[in-house]
């Protein structure tokens, strides 16, 4: 099913299957822990942030289980990405933060950067979250120095509305940066940015 976000929805089960231009999105299941290991203990991808890479695959189960949650409790996770071929070229999706608000994120291939990729994930990412909870802000936490996904936040049409250290990251002088689709209140801006 190609995604519109014109269109009104129908289950959040449509969801699981999303074709954009050239990709296929899908919810994770287990068959796929290899490919995103592959994908996730890859230094290049976590060059901006190195101590999260994965080194082991209990740790890629793990966290596909945790994605696998939010599909069942939310009815929208991160997805897989597969080209055209069924080759996994990255992850991605809204993810719900804290009951607040929508995580946009994406995680591509290195060998695919540059080829606007994230930015299809990113427009059915933003769709999808809309379609299934409108009233929560669609938002992207990430590092300072990232340049690239400040410049994807951007395109989507998100704007900065926070500056702030990075707490729990073991580089002590990293900064995080909030995006969002639209104003937050203080609560929430408050919750998003104490973890």
């Amino acid at each position: 099913m190609t995604l519109d976000p014109r269109a009104a929805p129908e289950t959040p089960e449509n969801l699981e299957r999303v074709r954009t231009d050239r990709l296929t999105l899908s919810r994770p299941t287990a068959d796929d822990v290899e490919d995103v290991f592959r994908l996730y203990s890859d230094p290049a991808v976590w060059e901006h942030f190195p101590s999260r890479r994965h080194t082991h695959p209990g740790t890629t189960a793990e966290l596909l289980e945790h994605v696998g949650q939010s599909w069942e409790v939310i009815g929208l996770g991160s997805w897989v990405a597969r080209d055209a071929e069924g080759r996994l070229v990255g992850t991605g999706g809204c993810d719900l933060r804290l009951g607040l608000a929508w995580n946009l994120g994406y995680r591509l291939a290195r060998d695919v950067w540059g080829r606007g990729f994230a930015q299809e994930v990113i427009r059915a990412a933003v769709a999808a979250a809309h379609r299934v909870r409108p009233d929560m802000a669609v938002t992207a936490y990430l590092l300072e120095h990232n340049g690239k996904s400040r410049a994807a936040a951007e395109r989507a049409g998100l704007d900065l509305v926070w500056t702030g250290p990075d707490a729990g990251n073991p580089d002590r002088d990293a900064v995080r940066l909030l995006y969002a689709d639209r104003a937050l209140s203080r609560i929430v801006l408050r919750e998003l940015t104490a973890t």
